[in-house]
């Protein structure tokens, strides 16, 4: 399978700024792909107080306002290109927003892929 659509598409949105003395983001980027084919992206915001949030939250919030749940596919990366997980927090919310996302595909590197299960074991809603 090939994955460098998503990664690309990651990378178009990644753009370090610093907003406040409090605030910056962008240095990391996802994408994800939902069953019907399309891709949407998202920032992470970090702030001083711990009240930002996740770059693939993000781009969940954009899938959410287009009406879809069902994710295929996913991808985080920071601002050298590195793949990097979803934490615990996200792996769960994504987890939640459709029954079926327990089976996309977590891309982790070139030729290194999970499934979102398998990422978040003894789901507790199983």
């Amino acid at each position: 399978m090939n994955f460098n659509h998503l990664k690309n598409e990651a990378n178009k949105v990644i753009n370090p700024k610093k907003y406040s003395n409090y605030a910056e983001g962008g240095q990391v980027a996802a994408a994800l792909e939902t069953a019907s084919g399309n891709v949407y992206t998202g920032i992470c915001i970090d702030t001083a107080c711990s009240l930002g949030f996740c770059a693939e939250h993000a781009a969940a919030a954009d899938m959410l306002k287009h009406g879809e749940t069902h994710i295929v596919k996913m991808v985080a990366v920071d601002q050298d290109g590195n793949y990097l997980a979803p934490c615990g927090r996200c792996r769960e919310f994504l987890s939640q927003l459709d029954d079926r996302n327990d089976g996309m595909i977590v891309i982790l590197g070139e030729d290194k892929t999970y499934l979102l299960r398998e990422l978040l074991p003894f789901d507790w809603k199983k």
